[in-house]
């Protein structure tokens, strides 16, 4: 990325807001860490000040004009505006307009004061090289103002909230992520500045698609992430949509087009796209007016492309499309013409790298250049190919390098693939075993789930397995996914394909074909350990008989992806240790499935009615770590499941048939998850005492109106998930959830809360929101308990539109003793209580829209900022409440908007920084010119 000396510069008509806003806005950039340029604050004194702000601005990543009323009126700042868009066009250089309490179009225009400033000028400017002058300020105005910026208008919101949105963007901009891209690659110097060429980023006028290619494992996606972290500040948005041909597989090409989205729009989670022709009219859209820069990888089909990129169009001027494929032709079906194919390293490249990665250094002992000579022939240029070997002669004899180049010699020149397998020979049996299944089944899945599922399927923990292959180069995590090179990959499923010709005589089917075959001609065979089956099309039909597993007596792990079945299964292997099948055809399972050593069993979607006879039948699963009844709409009850002591993770949400839960599910010793969410006919739930639970999913359970009783300490869970579930009474028990941090609870009806959920030390946040009222245990001993509360990490307390009344306030508010934030907003009491004042951690209160609040007794003592927007019943305020020494001052924002009925503030503090209030209200104790700069009085609403 380019070198700027500053992050922001800031372009401004100093008399106009150096001291309000500019000011603010400077110290909020520079708090946030951005090195910002501000005239007076970067130049030293004696230089010439226009070279030294036109050399600033050409330095700055980013350029802030502030166009306020008289800033046309200055010469220095039209020059510098010009300078600032020409800065824009040559450099990259992002600009960010801010009208401040001027229409963007008078400045687009030319009207009203900027109008008058520009005839000014023109009057005093005659001669031709000022009418040069007058010409370019009149096309930076042009260019500035039909950028998007931001607009300002006094009184429209507080200055502070729209400084929060300017920095928020500038954040963005500047905080692009950087990928990874190994500092000891070779051979990228010569590339990427050919490949700039190409680009012709400083082009702004039109949209270029560029292609990458050449064979796989060449460096083409490598080279890519090098080229986009040096150009990616020239962008609005960035986007490197990766692994393409596999998620369009995986995933689909509609997943492909919501990635995209997500990244160039922001955090759409709204978006839904129906089918992949929309996806193409929402990507045309919301980008056809935004400069972005899109790296498609790994490209092998002609409506992948359409799907992402289908034409320049889509995107603004400005945006550089690149794509990374092996086949060129697909670039020329494309239209694209500008194309670059990565070559192979030449021998000083090729030498460099496996240097590096067989001795981690370029200096090597001048006896070992015969052999290096010889490994660089053989790799023959292949990046790819010299780090396997590199890494797989690490720490070799030179007379084991020879022995294994010589096997290098023996394999076939041109069969990759098979000098990369001389490093899978080396391997022990389990490290082959989880490499085969890496290539077979989970390149580009989490690594925590490939973990799982191995650990279940070969009964140990793939960890050091993992380890030993990402030192062999075969394996790589990347941002937390097991990622293989298709070469790797394709050596790997080669290797099993070598078993037999035919599929059933094969370890592993992956290929959905291969599997369709086996299970319809009922061909399978003992040699058969996982079988994974995803169908390519909703349409896809098997049609089998349902005894295809009869002969897979060595079956260990079935991984099927919903998809249309003539039959339901009529037998399954009891040697199954993961049976994972979403949209499970039958309600029951077979009558002779018994498999002792299952440890995950996941059927969401599934048409499963009842698990009770599978339960009962086995007197112990040791090793069922996982159960997944997600989204099964005939399952109504959950069985015993004490049967099951080691299990996990639990699920049956969205069963909304589902009526019981049996009371084990509460008393399972190592259960970490458990999940019920959206059974909206579950109106009871068993008690629990679950020491090792770490998650409990209770939302949008419609008929659940009791918290279960807790019976014994609960120390891992940290967060309760309650939202839309109508819980009128938690249990004094609940305290022995000792560690719980959030507990949410939306949309329930009258809620009587013990007095024990504020005992919780590690209750961080407590968020109870539209419910029909609040209510307080009654307790014994209230002195007592409240002393304990001052060890407590209350943080942040929020009981919205709850219904609070001056009772409950009353009782409650003692309880708040470290609530560092309190919403009440939206509630029906009349006074806020005196004993407030005893909240003395207390710096944020939120009080709008409570239209009853008359009296205001009492002010937390450290508050920072007081907010009653809308309290149309409240008429004075009283600060003098507040206590504060000359030396210790605390309140800083006090905001009243809407208080239509407020006729006096008394007691002002000098620490105000901004106030908000009503025109016609009174402020007494401090004069109002002390609070010029701060304070916005609004017009009575």
């Amino acid at each position: 990325m380019a070198d700027w000396t500053y992050d922001v510069f800031l372009s401004f008509r100093g008399k106009d807001i150096r001291q309000r806003f500019i000011g603010h806005l400077y110290k909020a950039l520079c708090r946030r860490g951005f090195h910002t340029f501000i005239d007076d604050v970067e130049i030293e004194r004696g230089e010439d000040i226009t070279r030294s702000l036109l050399t600033a601005v050409e330095n700055s990543m980013i350029a802030i004009p502030v166009f306020s009323e008289n800033y046309a009126t200055s010469s220095f700042c039209l020059d510098e505006l010009v300078n600032i868009m020409e800065c824009a066009k040559t450099k990259g250089q992002i600009v960010l307009p801010v009208f401040y309490d001027v229409d963007p179009s008078d400045v687009r225009n030319l009207r009203g004061s900027f109008g008058e400033a520009m005839e000014k000028h023109e009057e005093r400017m005659k001669l031709k090289e000022d009418k040069e002058r007058l010409e370019k300020w009149k096309m930076a105005f042009m260019q500035a103002a039909n950028l998007s910026g931001f607009h300002f208008k006094l009184g429209a919101e507080s200055e502070c909230e729209f400084t929060e949105k300017i920095v928020k963007t500038v954040s963005k901009w500047i905080h692009h992520t950087c990928l990874y891209v190994s500092d000891q690659v070779v051979g990228l110097e010569s590339q990427i500045p050919e490949l700039n060429l190409l680009l012709d980023v400083e082009s702004s006028d039109r949209v270029h698609m560029v292609g990458i290619h050449g064979i796989g494992g060449i460096g083409k996606t490598t080279l890519a992430r090098a080229v986009y972290n040096s150009i990616a500040d020239s962008f609005e948005g960035v986007c490197f949509l990766g692994n393409v041909r596999e998620n369009s597989i995986t995933h689909g090409l509609v997943y492909l087009q919501q990635m995209l989205l997500s990244k160039l729009v922001g955090d759409e989670r709204d978006i839904k796209l129906g089918d992949v022709s929309e996806g193409k009219k929402v990507i045309e859209r919301r980008l056809n007016r935004k400069k972005v820069l899109l790296i498609v990888d790994d490209v092998d089909r002609l409506e992948q492309l359409k799907a992402v990129a289908g034409d320049s169009v889509w995107f603004g001027s400005g945006s550089r499309i690149i794509v990374t494929t092996r086949n060129k032709g697909l670039l020329t079906s494309h239209g694209i013409v500008r194309t670059y194919e990565v070559e192979k390293l030449n021998d000083k490249e090729a030498l460099d790298l496996l240097r590096w990665n067989v001795f981690k250094t370029r200096e090597v002992d001048p006896s070992y250049s015969y052999i290096l000579n010889r490994t660089v022939a053989f790799a023959s240029g292949l990046p790819l190919a010299l780090e396997v070997i590199g890494a797989n002669l690490f720490g070799k004899s030179k007379d084991e390098w020879e022995s294994a180049l010589d096997q290098y010699k023996r394999s076939p020149k041109r069969e990759i693939q098979e000098i990369l397998k001389v490093s899978f020979d080396g391997l022990e049996e389990e490290e082959k075993k989880i490499f085969l299944d890496f290539a077979c089944f989970f390149n580009g899945y989490r690594s925590k789930y490939v973990e799982e599922i191995l650990r279940a399927h070969h009964g140990f923990c793939p960890k050091n397995s993992m380890r030993v292959l990402i030192d062999k180069s075969l394996v790589k995590i990347e941002d937390d996914r097991v990622m293989l090179h298709d070469l790797i990959q394709d050596m790997g499923r080669e290797i099993v394909r070598q078993e037999s010709e035919d599929p059933r005589g094969r370890s592993r089917i992956w290929n959905f074909e291969d599997a369709k075959r086996v299970l319809e001609q009922d061909k399978g065979s003992h040699k058969i350990e996982i079988i994974k089956l995803a169908f390519p099309k909703a349409d896809e039909k098997l049609n089998w008989d349902g005894v295809a597993f009869i002969k897979m007596n060595n079956l260990r792990t079935i991984d099927i992806n919903k998809g249309d079945f003539s039959d339901s299964p009529k037998h399954l292997p009891n040697s199954l240790k993961v049976l994972k099948w979403r949209g499970y055809p039958s309600q029951i399972f077979p009558f002779d499935f018994y498999p002792k050593e299952i440890a995950i069993l996941w059927l969401p979607d599934s048409s499963i009615s009842s698990l009770i006879s599978f339960f009962q039948k086995q007197k112990k699963f040791m090793n069922l770590r996982v159960l997944n009844f997600r989204n099964c709409q005939h399952l109504e009850q959950i069985p015993d499941l004490s049967v099951a002591p080691h299990l996990e993770e639990l699920s049956f949400c969205w069963c909304k048939n589902l009526t019981e839960v049996h009371k084990s599910v509460g008393l399972l010793n190592k259960l970490r998850m458990l999940d019920a969410k959206g059974c909206c006919k579950l109106r009871s739930f068993p008690d629990l005492m679950l020491p090792a639970l770490e998650q409990l999913r209770l939302s949008s359970c419609s008929s659940l109106e009791s918290f279960p009783e807790i019976l014994g300490k609960m120390e891992s869970l940290t967060k309760l998930e309650l939202e839309c579930t109508p819980i009128k009474e938690f249990p004094p028990s609940i305290r022995y959830i000792t560690r719980l941090e959030r507990l949410e609870l939306w949309h329930s009806k009258i809620v009587l809360l013990p007095s024990g959920i504020f005992l919780m030390k590690e209750l961080k946040c407590l968020r109870i929101r539209n419910c029909d009222g609040l209510l307080l245990h009654s307790q014994e001993k209230v002195e007592e308990q409240i002393s304990s509360v001052v060890f407590s990490n209350q943080q942040h307390f929020d009981f919205r539109n709850c219904n609070v009344s001056n009772e409950f306030l009353q009782r409650s508010v003692p309880w708040f003793v470290n609530v560092k934030e309190l919403n009440l907003s939206s509630n029906s009491f009349t006074i806020l209580p005196a004993c407030i004042e005893g909240c003395t951690f207390l710096k944020v209160l939120i009080l709008d829209y409570c239209g009853n609040l008359r009296e205001v007794g009492g002010i937390p003592p450290n508050i920072e900022k007081f907010s009653a927007r809308r309290c149309i019943s409240l008429k004075s305020l009283d600060l003098t409440l507040l206590s504060f020494t000359k030396d210790c001052y605390f309140l800083k924002e006090l905001i009243l908007d809407g208080c239509e009925n407020l006729e006096e503030i008394r007691g002002i503090p000098p620490s105000i920084e901004v106030l908000h209030a009503p025109s016609s209200t009174l402020l007494t104790s401090s004069s109002r010119s002390m609070f010029s700069n701060q304070v916005t009085l609004n017009p009575k609403f």
